[in-house]
Formats: structure tokens, C-alpha cells, sequence
């Protein structure tokens, strides 16, 4: 572990020491990729490692130092991208085998911009078969395992990259989170990460897909310190000629600048269980503590009586995820669906039978759902809850509700890759409790890591926001970084 403790500095340290020449960006690149070959095959967090892009993006850095010459945000950093995410001249899989050799012909926008702002990409991290899970597991190989116990997941959909932070890789990776896969595998692994606003970090514009109200999926960064999520989303973050519809069109704050400006007179709602989601008590325990640590800093901490029942709007993912599930992917099924995870087959055979009135109904209820989350922050400046409501499950089981408690399901290879009789939306259920309706709703979200369990599993607590306000999460999460600092803590691997 010593050789590699440079890899567990913050970006924004190593910035400085690559522009002070007291580090080569090649050298620390090299170091990274050498992280890679030592643990990739105990942890499965890359898919693809674009070797030649990092070594050429750390020498053009370099050489800019040696001219004098000015040097991108990111300095020659190393990072990486997930796997659902286009780098030109590079294999996409987005988990799926029917994907497995597609070379993308261009750049996905934040790819773009963190190129431009001299990042180092170091590859491709792995991902659940097209995101569609709270565990990063498919048919390209095996599951991708969570640093802290091997035996266990590190989550998803972004679990490649909460493992390749985790075991420190590098100090910050781009994640992205459509129902909670920024947040769940930052609170498995042990990381902070952060979904801005849906629309603060565009994509391009894909056609019909782009202006559908559905769109429930936005880039955001995952990091071991809390600045560098702010610097990566700041690169990442800003509209575009090419970007979808719904991208906002405001620049977007300085987010290191005001960093530190405290959380004293914001008022927080905190509820342990959102009236009718399901925790355990030792999650729920560590994160009141956590949230203890703010209201020592001048936070008022309320409990928040959250009024509706989130049971009555399951439909937004049962019915409108699924039936654009299957709008997406329907062309695999029809190819040959033993090819897909059982649960993502189960998905696209489910929303073809999705009738309209299903649809305009669910599609009344997200819009009602919008509305209420909004009338929220009248009163509050952030919302507090637990991420997850328990720790990173290992990778043969899965979390289920049954009778109003969270229980544990075992699986066998054959369940997990050929077919289960298990139902997809009762475990997909349980990972996304706390954070899908956030999706739902556009908020923008984070999770800080907040102690850890008897069983030494990290715990994560989740900070949501007003829309357009990712500032007074970053900076609820810098308190809690100073009063608490999980960095001291690693795992051994």
C-alpha cells in the first residue's frame, strides 16, 4: 500500500504538485495504471483501460508545464469514465454483451470537457448490464466487488467507479445516477458522491429519448474528498449547442469559491424512514449521529414530516421506467434475449405490456410527486436520510422487502445470469428507497460517507437539495468531512 499512498491524495493536491514540478503527470499516471494491474483483478472495477489515451493526455500535460504553457482544471489528474459513457475510438459496453466490441465515434460531452480541462483517463469502469441494477454485476465477467470485502458488492449502477476510488486508483472518477447509482455505491464503498440537478451536466442530444419527460438519468462525480467532486462537477457542468432539451441554461455556480461558507441558519428536515421506507436501526443510528455534526455547526435540524406515502408511486419506476426500458432496449430482446441478465429481460418483457392508461396515470403521478418535493424546500434548505437503508450485500445475495421488512435472498450463478423466478422490482425496490425519488423529482443529491457498521461496512448519508442548489450540499458535506474525516480510514487491498 505505501507505493501507492500518492494515489489516495486529493486531485486537487496532486494538481498542485504536477504544476510545481514536483510530480510528472506521466509518473503519477503510470503509478495509476500499475494500481490497476494490482487490484483490478481482485475488485473487476475497470472493463476497458485506455493505457495509450492516459500516457499521451500525461505527456501533453507535461510538455504544456515545460512551455509554460496554461493547464486545464483538472492538471493531468487521473480519472475515468463509466462504462455507459461514449470516449472516442473506445469500446462502450454498457455491460451487455450485445455491446461488447462497440468502438464509439465520438466523445459524450462531460468526456469532452474533461479532455479539454487536461483530465487523464485512465479507462472504461464497470457497469450492471445496461445500469439496470443497485449491484454492478453482468455477463462480461465477473461481479465488480467492493473494496472494503471482496465477498461483497461495491454496488451500481456506478460500482466500477466507487471500487476504483475506493482502492485507490485514482481520487475521483465520473459516476452517473438515474435512480440512485452515484449515491448507493458511494454509501456501499465508503466514498462521497454527488448527482447535480438533472440538466446540470448535459449529454447530447439523442432524438425522441432526449425530450422525453422520463429522463430521469444525470452525470455527476465520485471522489474520496469532497472539493474534488466540486472541481470534477464544475468541468463537467454548463449547457452546450449539441446538449439535450432539458440542460440548464444558467451557468453554473463556482463551487470551490463559496465551498466553505458553512451550513450556520440552513434549516435541515431529516427523516429516518420518509413514512413509509425501511431501515436498519444501526444505519439509522450512524446517520442522526453524522447529522449531529452540522447542528454543532450552526445547522437547525428538524424532523421531517414527510406527508405522502412513496408505496403509491412505485408506478413511476414499475411502469415509466420499464416502458421506456423496453422502448430502449427492445431490439436485444428481439436478437435473442438469453444474451440479456435475467432481470434486464424481465424488464423489456414486462413494458411491452404496459398499457397506455398505465402510462398517463404513472406520468400524472410524477408530476404530482414533482410538486410536493418542491413545496419541501419552502420551508427546508436540504433534506436528510439515510442513502441505503443497510450495507453493501455480498455478491450471491440480494436485499428484497417482504412484509414490510428487508430480508436477504441468496442467489446462484444460475439466478443471476440464466433465469430466477425472483420479482425484479422488489430488490431493485430496496436499494432505491431513499434516493430514486430524487431522480424522480430532479433534486440534486449526495452521499457522505457517515461511520461504519459492527461488520466494518461503510454507511452513507444522504444530503438532497433545492433544484439548481448543489452549493449548500457541498458544502454540508465539507462539515462533516472537517468534523470527520473518513479518508483516515482505507481498505486493505
Amino acid at each position: 500500500m505505501k507505493k501507492f499512498e500518492l494515489l489516495y491524495k486529493s486531485a486537487i493536491e496532486l494538481k498542485s504538485l504536477i504544476s510545481k514540478k514536483e510530480l510528472s503527470a506521466v509518473e503519477l499516471t503510470k503509478l495509476a495504471l500499475e494500481r490497476i494491474e494490482e487490484t483490478n483483478h481482485k475488485t473487476n472495477a475497470f472493463i476497458t483501460v485506455t493505457e495509450n489515451l492516459a500516457l499521451e493526455s500525461a505527456k501533453l500535460v507535461d510538455k504544456k508545464i515545460q512551455n509554460k504553457e496554461p493547464v486545464g482544471l483538472l492538471g493531468g489528474v487521473p480519472t475515468s469514465i463509466k462504462d455507459l459513457e461514449a470516449v472516442k475510438g473506445y469500446r462502450t459496453t454498457k455491460g451487455s454483451l450485445f455491446l461488447e466490441n462497440d468502438i464509439s465515434k465520438t466523445d459524450q460531452l462531460h468526456v469532452e470537457r474533461i479532455k479539454k480541462e487536461d483530465g487523464v483517463i485512465l479507462g472504461k469502469t464497470n457497469v450492471p448490464e445496461f445500469g439496470a441494477s443497485g449491484g454492478t454485476e453482468n455477463k462480461l465477467g465477473d461481479d465488480c466487488r467492493n473494496p472494503w470485502n471482496l465477498n461483497h458488492t461495491s454496488g451500481g449502477s456506478s460500482g466500477g467507479t466507487a471500487a476504483a476510488v475506493a482502492s485507490g486508483v485514482h481520487p475521483f472518477g465520473q459516476g452517473s445516477d438515474g435512480g440512485g447509482s452515484i449515491r448507493i455505491p458511494s454509501s456501499f464503498s465508503g466514498i462521497y458522491g454527488i448527482k447535480g440537478t438533472q440538466g446540470r451536466v448535459p449529454r447530447r442530444h439523442s432524438g425522441k429519448m432526449s425530450w422525453h419527460p422520463v429522463n430521469y438519468s444525470c452525470v455527476g462525480p465520485m471522489s474520496w474528498f469532497v472539493k474534488d467532486s466540486a472541481l470534477l462537477l464544475q468541468v463537467m457542468s454548463g449547457t452546450h449547442i449539441e446538449a439535450e432539451p432539458n440542460t440548464i441554461e444558467k451557468p453554473s455556480p463556482d463551487y470551490l469559491k463559496h465551498i466553505d461558507n458553512g451550513v450556520k441558519g440552513k434549516k435541515i428536515g431529516w427523516s429516518q424512514n420518509l413514512n413509509t421506507r425501511i431501515a436498519d436501526q444501526e444505519v439509522i443510528d450512524i446517520n442522526a449521529k453524522a447529522l449531529k455534526l452540522l447542528e454543532n455547526n450552526g445547522a437547525i435540524i428538524e424532523d421531517l414530516d414527510f406527508k405522502i406515502d412513496l408505496n403509491e408511486y412505485e408506478e413511476l419506476d414499475s411502469v415509466l421506467s420499464i416502458a421506456l426500458n423496453y422502448a430502449n432496449n427492445k431490439i436485444f430482446f428481439e436478437k435473442d434475449p438469453s444474451k440479456l441478465m435475467p432481470h434486464v429481460r424481465n424488464t423489456i418483457e414486462r413494458g411491452k405490456n404496459i398499457s397506455s392508461e398505465q402510462y398517463i396515470h404513472a406520468l400524472t403521478k410524477l408530476y404530482e410527486l414533482r410538486s410536493y418535493i418542491s413545496s419541501i424546500f419552502k420551508k427546508y434548505d436540504l433534506i436528510a436520510t439515510p442513502t441505503v437503508g443497510f450495507t453493501a450485500n455480498k455478491c450471491n445475495e440480494k436485499h428484497i422487502i417482504e412484509n414490510n421488512k428487508l430480508n436477504i435472498v441468496k442467489m446462484t450463478k444460475e439466478d443471476k445470469f440464466v433465469s430466477n423466478e425472483m420479482d425484479y422490482s422488489s430488490w431493485n425496490l430496496a436499494y432505491k428507497q431513499y434516493t430514486a425519488l430524487f431522480n424522480w423529482s430532479g433534486n440534486p443529491g449526495a452521499s457522505i460517507p457517515s461511520g461504519f457498521t459492527q461488520n466494518n461496512m461503510p454507511v452513507g448519508l444522504q444530503i438532497v437539495g433545492d433544484k439548481e442548489d448543489e452549493l449548500s450540499i457541498l458544502q454540508a458535506s465539507r462539515i462533516i468531512e472537517q468534523e470527520k474525516p473518513w479518508q483516515n480510514l482505507k481498505p486493505k487491498i
